[in-house]
């Protein structure tokens, strides 16, 4: 049973969050996955400096207002201005939380000296949170790694530095930025950064189930757990598990007609958000992860059957009723 977490005025009753993920929780995913209950979901990364040059795909990332509640913006940088300016922007968008990315391990991110490059360099670093609290008159969370590598785990300095900078909760994946995505995360190793805050401190990676979620708590000792790649594909995840954490038992996938719905949900939201041609190439990534992930009855050349045919659909209604029939078909998924 996990206590309710408490950033500012917002109250999350049971911190199980989603995971910001480029080129997953773009806004009609979070969409779904709030509709299915999810307590707390994350957009994509925001690039602060390209929202001030109102950058289309920046600006859209900042969508939600009046959709989702909460409404949290992970902002992105390397300079203390344009996070501040950022930060802003995203009040101004109708941010109820804004995020700092510090975590993300990808070489575009680092080589421009953002995500957990910053990590190499905690002084610059406390110049971008304070920055970035300053700005803003919402809660200010923090995303990052155990640290660059093996050699310099900081996590724990630079959460203690962040949390007297203003800083209201700490979100730490349990792997180095080295590891990448490789080797298990260490969820013991968020343990220490627990013990040198007295802020909420939330365990990623490597969560795919309640039963991962429990484990991890207990090794790290955090407040709360946040999903990443475990709900890709599944909207529905995240809820799940926050409802298995919250009665116990095992998290429960809803029926595969339910699923079939929210697919075809989020295609026609996908179209009318990116345009036609951009929400069809979109939608089809997301529909493969769904298709792939979802426990079908199916052997697995008639899934990847059943992929190809619905990926080379175009005609948004042929799409939406094949959605529909290959889910409906099915019996209840497994739970996970």
């Amino acid at each position: 049973m996990l206590n309710p977490l408490q950033l500012g005025s917002l109250r999350v009753e049971t911190p199980v969050l989603l995971a910001p993920m480029a080129g997953v929780t773009d806004l009609p995913f979070r969409r779904q996955a709030h509709r299915f209950g999810a307590p707390y979901v994350v957009s994509e990364m925001v690039a602060g400096d390209q929202l001030v040059r109102a950058r289309r795909d920046m600006v859209r990332r900042t969508a939600g207002a009046g959709l989702l509640s909460p409404l949290v913006i992970q902002l992105a940088g390397r300079e203390p201005r344009w996070m501040g300016e950022g930060a802003r922007l995203a009040e101004a968008a109708g941010a109820d939380v804004i995020d700092i990315n510090m975590g993300c391990p990808s070489k575009t991110v680092t080589n421009g000296l953002s995500g957990s490059a910053l990590m190499r360099d905690p002084d610059h670093a406390l110049r971008l949170i304070e920055a970035t609290v300053a700005a803003t008159s919402r809660p200010v969370t923090l995303k990052m790694r155990l640290g660059w590598d093996a050699a310099a785990l900081n996590a724990p300095a630079i959460a203690a530095r962040a949390e007297a900078a203003g800083v209201q909760m700490i979100v730490i994946h349990g792997r180095t930025r080295c590891q990448f995505f490789r080797d298990r995360a260490d969820w013991g190793a968020i343990r220490a950064t627990v013990e040198a805050v007295r802020i909420p401190v939330i365990a990623n990676g490597d969560i795919a189930s309640a039963a991962d979620a429990r484990t991890a708590l207990r090794l790290s000792g955090a407040a709360g757990v946040m999903i990443g790649r475990g709900a890709q594909g599944m909207p529905w995840h995240t809820a799940a598990v926050a409802r298995a954490l919250a009665v116990g038992g095992e998290a429960q996938a809803p029926s595969a007609a339910i699923i079939g719905d929210s697919l075809a949900e989020f295609y026609e939201d996908s179209l009318s958000f990116y345009g036609h041609a951009l929400g069809l190439r979109v939608a089809r990534k997301h529909i493969a992860w769904a298709i792939e992930a979802g426990a079908l009855a199916l052997a697995p050349e008639a899934r990847r059957a059943a992929r190809a045919d619905i990926c080379r659909l175009d005609c948004p209604t042929t799409v939406q009723r094949a959605l529909r029939d290959i889910f409906a078909a099915q019996p209840q998924l497994e739970a996970a």
